[in-house]
């Protein structure tokens, strides 16, 4: 998350599900505890699971308030559910790009990997990992890049998570906008739409 430092596990925990990406066998047997240890449950209030809706996204794409509240105005103006806009223009943020093509691990890393310079967008080198892609750019890795050793891992492992994009070797292409589909279907936008609107 932007300008968080604090332990990763928590914003997991919080959720109730592995939003950084984080692989660890512990991860998995805490991420239903929330912080704190076990509570007993109560029912959360319409206000408290539009909120969580909310926070679970800004966590898992690393946006900040201010950044995703400018992203909703923007998927407001354009044409088609709000909801889905908002999905549309988180997924084609580079960060985002460079992790669904395979190159990083989790989008921290890959926001990592793009504030350092390491990527080029059409020829040119871009180091915002707010950047917005469109259909028929070139994503690409330096050669520095390239020789790291856990981007050399994951390139050779781990494949594509985007079908609105394609990889090959160090260089991906955006085909196509992004589809609802290509989100976690469990996101409720309608929620943060919701929140947004009151």
């Amino acid at each position: 998350m932007a300008g968080y430092r604090g332990p990763k596990f928590k914003l997991s925990r919080r959720e109730g599900v592995n939003v950084t990406g984080t692989t660890s066998p512990k991860l998995e047997q805490v991420v239903n505890t929330p912080p704190g240890g076990r509570r007993r449950p109560r029912k959360r209030s319409d206000y408290g699971v539009r909120l969580r809706a909310k926070q679970r996204v800004k966590k898992q794409y690393g946006t900040s308030e201010a950044t995703l509240r400018r992203l909703f105005a923007q998927a407001q103006r354009m044409p088609g559910p709000t909801g889905t806009n908002l999905l549309q223009l988180l997924e084609r943020r580079l960060d985002n790009v460079v992790y669904r093509l395979g190159f990083a691990r989790t989008r921290p890393m890959s926001r990592q990997i793009v504030g350092h310079g390491h990527v080029l967008v059409n020829g040119k080198r871009v180091n915002l990992p707010s950047y917005l892609v469109k259909p028929g750019d070139t994503i690409q890795l330096s050669e520095t890049a390239q020789e790291i050793p856990v981007v050399r891992e994951e390139m050779g492992t781990r494949p594509q998570t985007g079908s609105w994009l394609e990889r090959d070797g160090a260089v991906g292409q955006v085909k196509t906008m992004p589809l609802r589909s290509d989100s976690d279907a469990d996101i409720r936008e309608g929620l943060i739409v919701e929140s947004y609107a009151r």
